[in-house]
């Protein structure tokens, strides 16, 4: 049966080097929970923290209410999918899915049946005679997540399982996690630095930098209300800009530092009128328009339905920026070339305003954890 994950004040040191400094967080029943940040930000540290094959410095994790820290990894019943796979190769793809409940001495007749049904479930019936070196990777990936699931464990821990794999299959297989999780409605923790994989597959996400979760929410909300400047550069592309607030009679206006201004409606109360603030525009929340900040291409490169471009224009008279600019080829009335000379928009309803030192957001409702 799947259970919630609660990680109440882990601390993790190896030696003398504090890696997770103090982590709280709640993961719930048969959610799909993603770790999303850059190599050494102790995500793959914590998976297997709660696997039991790291040893815990400080606080607690529990499944539903059972604290388990001081249970060996084997009593833990997780399903563990590695980045490398980690199959027999002197065994059939059946054998390898029936490895696990070999060892739980399930008989024969249950055991055929559970196999059966996963190996369905994994879409690799066709294939289960196979040895693995008769398989590609992607069919790999699919045994080592069918001998995970077919002992039925309270949770599935997953490590960069798509890192080995090519830019389309990796496409392909995503999907096909995410389609088994929800069929089986299993707890999962999932472990990755692709922040598209992230936003494609989870119900929540929680972005780590050096121990420390930055923020936990939605793919949506992570996307468009980032907590702060981290999160807001580490998934996807944020171009961000230094400013001001301007409060006036005729309402609250974040500037530019080129004196172009934008009239905001959501900014939080706490904001005073010359209050010095970071600005972050995504790549394609710019539009083309007669007024805007005057900018000119400097780079372009076509991706078919997009076209990204490197603009260049100077914010202040001592400063010189770059920034990116994403069009929709489909509804672009023509391609610009590089040296053209346009006006970029942002759009007010997708700005992000940040404090001075990007540690926290200004627009109201932006919550750190969800």
């Amino acid at each position: 049966m799947s259970v919630a994950i609660n990680v109440e004040n882990v601390v993790k040191k190896y030696d003398n080097v504090t890696i997770i400094p103090d982590m709280t967080v709640n993961i719930n029943n048969g959610e799909f929970f993603t770790l999303l940040g850059p190599s050494g930000c102790g995500k793959t540290t914590l998976l297997r923290m709660i696997a039991g094959f790291n040893s815990i410095e400080g606080g607690k994790i529990k499944f539903d209410d059972r604290i388990i820290n001081n249970i060996s990894a084997h009593k833990r019943n997780i399903g563990m999918v590695f980045q490398n796979y980690a199959i027999f190769p002197h065994l059939t793809v059946r054998q390898n899915v029936e490895y696990g409940l070999k060892l739980r001495k399930i008989n024969k007749e249950e055991m055929k049946k559970k196999v059966d049904e996963i190996l369905e479930i994994v879409k690799i019936t066709d294939y289960q005679e196979r040895l693995p070196e008769r398989l590609s990777g992607g069919q790999q990936q699919r045994v080592a997540l069918a001998r995970a699931i077919v002992i039925h464990p309270s949770v599935l821990l997953m490590d960069e399982p798509l890192s080995n794999l090519d830019a389309k299959l990796r496409v392909e297989m995503r999907s096909a996690i995410r389609e088994v999780q929800k069929q089986v409605g299993i707890t999962t923790v999932y472990v990755t630095h692709d922040q598209e994989e992230a936003l494609a597959i989870s119900d929540r996400i929680a972005v780590m930098k050096d121990g420390v979760i930055q923020q936990i929410g939605t793919p949506e909300n992570i996307y468009t209300r980032p907590y702060n400047t981290f999160v807001s550069t580490f998934i996807g592309h944020s171009n961000t800009f230094q400013g001001f607030v301007e409060i006036n009679q005729d309402g609250t206006y974040v500037v530019f530092r080129n004196g172009y201004k934008v009239k905001m409606d959501n900014l939080s109360e706490e904001c005073k009128n010359g209050q010095k603030v970071l600005i972050s525009v995504r790549p394609e929340e710019f539009s083309i328009a007669a007024e805007g900040i005057d900018a000119s291409v400097k780079n372009r490169t076509f991706l078919g339905k997009y076209v990204n471009y490197e603009m260049s224009f100077s914010e202040s008279s001592e400063m010189m920026l770059d920034i990116e600019f994403s069009q929709d080829v489909g509804q672009a009335e023509k391609i610009m070339k590089e040296a053209e000379k346009i006006k970029l928009k942002p759009n007010s309803l997708k700005i992000n305003v940040f404090t001075e030192d990007g540690e926290r957001s200004l627009i109201k409702g932006v919550k750190r954890y969800e």
